[in-house]
């Protein structure tokens, strides 16, 4: 934005289609537009069909931009590029019928380098308690290049003027002469003031009535059953299960048929007459004796039987769950199925016959007992079909949980089932862990699914795949909706911290895979929750296993702009060859007989290594404070980089109050430790705040300047862009002009090394892995979460995404969320609050250069999700200022 030399503002513009023309105007000459109520520092013109009491006319007037009219836009479009602005710089005609150009006045002046702001020189001690007028005056002021200071100003200050609100006797007191903040005004226009009768209205007189901040507590409660509602749907839906029988419905009748013959068929060894005997009399209501079909099973598993044995008796097993559904049956019928699939040799279960079953499929010699083979092409499809089969009747367990919490189409009817019975639970969960989601069970499920998708990836064109990580893949993803729906409704804090396992989960066993496995596995997942779980735990595991480390903060739009984007840069530079892990994972042994690795290399790097280890490193005292912590406050920074070198230390790792080792750094002054992590790869978060404090604002508040230029030559001009809880910027916290000009110079340094740290793209499948896993994430998120759509001006003005919009545009984010207790309502707030910031153009240098100009499919494709997402954005914003929501200074 800063390398454009027309960047705009509106103001003053109602009509929604005058303000899209506009804007398609500016971007159509390659100009910038930033939206907003409130005025950006960085614009070159502001557009406005009049002289208006608007904080961004008067704060463009006072830092000497242009001011211009609507037509000077639309008339440069016609001509094709941009015109001279001069005859269309807006001016104030006085009752004399005369032209007053008050702009012109103030532009002239700071073109010419007289000034530099209307106000320069100026040393205000600012007196207005509403902290929102406050934060308004001092952005005019400081529009002005005026210097603003609280009550009571620092000692070594000379104030120059004190503007309150109201003047109090109290003012008096004060050796510099006190102003009513109507002076402002009044030295921009001078005397011509009276002659124009211009005034300016209450602040936010209109916005405030429109939306007081005693409605945002019932936006909480809308914004709660939203979110709550958008949660609890289904993400599943198993349409074919709509036309099972319901056999024990009082109008079917079961029939008596005599299986004495088939028994003595099986007796006898002649068990494919048995087989056929059985598949003629099916019907629902009826089950033949569980001893014949496990009697069957057993003789399938033995190896030497033919294909059409094999696929018969899988027919029958189909037939036997349509005309006979256990998740419409007594548990007498579920406990028949409990019976009939399990090893007819070791009869331990459902699942230990689940995994042989899988395990021989893959060419494991891991099975409950010795299986024929391993690898008989017939046996091996028969197993699958097991795998089927139990998917199937799990997918029905979930349908029939689905459609009893959600209804079905009218017309239907669904017998409800216990599903604290289900098939699924005693499967899965043994009695002590259902309040888990991942038992012993699912994690070997998802060893599998990995071993599955490994050897379908190595299996190319050549081999016949089985579709094994398919099924896998959509049973995990069964089970995980099963246990969500069991569990949202009485403990939403329990299913939270199920999923947030799962992903921690994934992120430490997929270490050693290829990228382009998981993100294949990834692209395969059906439900919106599964999909966003899976890729969020992958994608931070590609990032640590390339030296960037991402926080652990709860995933939002907000983490997934500020940490996530920046993250594909490194993934851009990271070396070739960085599809293999480079030091072993402790989750190789995940159970008995898995192939556990030699462990005697790392054991010997530990040994090796442990002289090294500082003492306490893993101890923490009673504030929360790690030995990394303790260092960094006391300077000590040989043990800073004794800490640093471990492998897998968390540079951002937090005490109980919120504070990382930097922090503690920049408050006490600890240059060289400041250096130490700065240089440190991962480098640690640059923009963490506690309580409004950044480790910039920490490092200025405590009058160390010199840590305050590092920080900002290896960040940048990102980090002015905070503000603390009192809303001052980090500038605002520097008194002297000379100070200023050295930060300036030092995010100069910064801004222009950032745009030369990353050039070009030097592993292009490790990027686009990453963009495919982060465009999945983006989508999924917010498919998931339910941002709120599109707000149009035909919208009704009470619709939630209307009052949202209204809420952020005439009040803070922390104004909005203050008091609430509903973390996911907060989240949804800042996700719209991050959607608007997109659309004014922030956040665009999170994204390298590299990155932006990558014609990888996968990268590609990610910027139009971001470009969607900024376009989303812009139509809010725009929508929200067209309702006439921007501020006016008042007197």
């Amino acid at each position: 934005m800063e390398n454009c030399g027309y960047v705009f503002q509106i103001s003053g513009i109602k009509t929604c289609d005058k303000k899209r023309a506009l804007v398609q105007g500016i971007n159509k000459l390659g100009g910038k537009y930033i939206g907003g109520s409130v005025y950006k520092h960085g614009i070159t013109h502001l557009i406005t069909p009049q002289v208006l009491s608007s904080e961004k006319f008067l704060a463009a007037c006072a830092a000497g931009k242009w001011v211009v009219t609507p037509e000077y836009v639309l008339d440069s479009v016609k001509y094709g590029s941009w015109l001279a602005e001069g005859p269309y710089e807006v001016a104030i005609l006085t009752n004399s019928s005369t032209s007053f150009h008050p702009v012109r006045q103030w532009r002239e002046k700071v073109a010419n380098g007289k000034i530099k702001g209307a106000f320069q020189g100026w040393k205000v001690l600012l007196i207005v308690q509403e902290p929102t007028k406050r934060a308004m005056f001092r952005r005019l002021l400081n529009a002005g290049r005026a210097e603003v200071y609280n009550s009571p100003p620092p000692s070594y200050t000379s104030i120059t003027h004190v503007l309150e609100k109201p003047v109090t006797e109290s003012s008096k007191s004060y050796t510099a002469p006190c102003y009513p903040v109507s002076h402002i005004v009044q030295h921009l226009f001078g005397s011509n003031l009276l002659e124009i009768h211009f005034h300016i209205r209450e602040p936010f007189a209109e916005n405030k009535a429109s939306f007081p901040k005693d409605d945002l507590s019932n936006l909480e409660a809308e914004l709660k059953s939203y979110v709550t509602k958008k949660e609890g749907r289904p993400r599943l839906y198993f349409l074919e299960f709509l036309g099972y029988h319901d056999p024990y419905h009082p109008n079917s009748q079961a029939i008596v048929t005599d299986f004495h013959n088939v028994g003595t068929m099986i007796e006898c060894g002649f068990f494919i007459e048995a087989l056929d005997s059985i598949r003629s009399v099916l019907f629902p209501g009826l089950l033949p004796p569980a001893t014949y079909l496990i009697s069957l099973l057993e003789y399938a598993q033995q190896g030497n039987t033919t294909s059409v044995f094999l696929r018969n008796f899988q027919q029958v097993m189909d037939s036997l769950l349509i005309t006979n559904p256990p998740w419409l049956a007594p548990s007498a019928v579920k406990k028949y199925y409990t019976q009939v699939l399990q090893c007819p040799r070791c009869k331990m279960g459902l699942w230990p016959f689940l995994e042989s079953a899988i395990s021989y499929c893959l060419s494991r010699d891991v099975t409950c007992h010795p299986l024929p083979g391993p690898d008989l092409p017939t046996l091996v499809h028969f197993y699958c079909d097991i795998v089927a089969l139990c998917l199937k009747l799990f997918q029905g367990e979930l349908f029939a949980l689905t459609t009893r919490d959600f209804g079905l189409p009218q017309g239907t009817q669904v017998t409800s089932t216990s599903t604290s019975g289900s098939l699924m639970y005693g499967t899965f969960w043994t009695i002590w862990e259902r309040s888990t989601l991942l038992s012993c069970a699912v994690k070997r499920l998802i060893h599998l699914l990995l071993q599955a998708a490994m050897k379908d990836y190595t299996a190319g064109d050549d081999k016949q795949k089985l579709d094994l990580a398919d099924m896998l893949l959509q049973l995990l993803t069964v089970l995980v909706e099963f246990w969500c729906q069991q569990h949202l409704r009485l403990n939403r804090s329990l299913v939270e911290r199920g999923l947030r396992d799962l992903s921690e989960h994934l992120s430490l066993i997929s270490q050693d895979l290829s990228p382009a496995v998981l993100v294949e596995l990834v692209a395969r997942v059906r439900s919106t929750r599964i999909k966003m779980v899976m890729a969020d735990g992958i994608f931070r595991n590609l990032c640590c296993r390339n030296g960037f480390t991402l926080g652990d903060e709860p995933l939002s739009l907000k983490k997934m702009v500020l940490s996530y984007l920046p993250a594909l840069g490194c993934l851009a530079q990271g070396p070739s060859g960085a599809y293999q892990t480079n030091c072993p994972t402790s989750h190789s042994c995940t159970g008995e007989g898995s192939g556990c690795r030699t462990q005697s290399s790392s054991v010997n790097e530990t040994c090796l290594e442990r002289e090294n280890i500082p003492k306490g490193l893993h101890r923490v005292n009673a504030a929360g404070e790690t030995l990394l912590h303790r260092a960094c406050k006391r300077n000590q920074v040989e043990t800073v980089l004794q800490i640093l070198a471990r492998p897998g230390i968390d540079v951002n790792v937090k005490d109980h109050a919120g504070w990382t080792p930097l922090h503690e750094a920049c408050n006490h002054g600890s240059t060289e430790c400041v250096e130490a992590l700065l240089h440190h790869h991962p480098t640690p978060i640059l923009n963490n705040q506690v309580g409004g404090v950044s480790p910039l604002h920490d490092a200025l508040l405590n009058g160390h300047m010199g840590i305050a230029k590092m920080l900002l030559e290896h960040a940048g001009s990102v980090l002015l862009q905070q503000t603390d809880g009192d809303g001052r910027f980090p500038l605002d916290l520097v008194s002297a002009p000379s100070q200023r000009e050295e930060l300036l110079q030092s995010t100069q340094v910064g801004d222009l090394t950032l745009r030369n740290q990353v050039t070009e793209v030097l592993n292009l499948p490790l990027l686009e892995a990453g963009s495919c896993l982060l465009g999945h994430l983006l989508l999924s998120y917010q498919l998931e979460r339910g941002l709120p759509g599109h707000t149009q001006p035909g919208d009704k003005p009470h619709s939630l995404g209307s009052k949202l919009l209204r809420a952020l545009e005439m009040h803070s984010l922390q104004t909005v969320t203050l008091g609430w207790t509903d973390q996911r309502a907060v989240r949804l707030v800042e996700d719209v609050e991050t959607l608007l910031e997109l659309s004014r153009g922030e956040h665009q240098e999170k994204v390298c250069l590299a990155v932006r100009e990558c014609k990888g499919e996968n990268t590609m494709f990610l910027m139009e999700i971001l470009e969607n997402l900024r376009s989303r954005g812009e139509a809010r914003l725009m929508w929200t200022e067209d309702g006439g929501s921007e501020k006016d200074l008042t007197a």
